[in-house]
């Protein structure tokens, strides 16, 4: 879970934002909209799933490893962190 108010405020928000797209594509398949266009929506509805879980696992990582790393005198360098995250983003996408 998000800690910091910075990174809560941002996952409420791109939660409202996945909120807003459910809901537009129950209106869209309400309203008969041929399949491409929900094909579109369903898309951009999984990828801003995937930027809040990578959202939410970069904050787990670094709250998780962070202090981890603090015990044993071994800290990994922030480039590490952001390597590694910039791989989960890849095929969380």
């Amino acid at each position: 879970m998000p800690h910091s108010p910075d990174d809560k405020k941002r996952a409420l928000t791109r939660l409202r934002r996945i909120k807003g797209q459910a809901e537009a594509l129950e209106r869209a398949i309400e309203a008969g909209v041929e399949c491409r266009l929900l094909l579109q929506q369903i898309a951009a509805l999984r990828g801003a799933a995937g930027g809040l879980m990578a959202e939410v696992l970069d904050s787990h990582l670094r709250d998780t490893i962070g202090p981890l790393a603090a015990k044993t005198g071994v800290a990994p360098m922030p480039d590490d962190l952001n390597d590694i995250m910039q791989i989960l983003r890849t095929y969380l996408k």
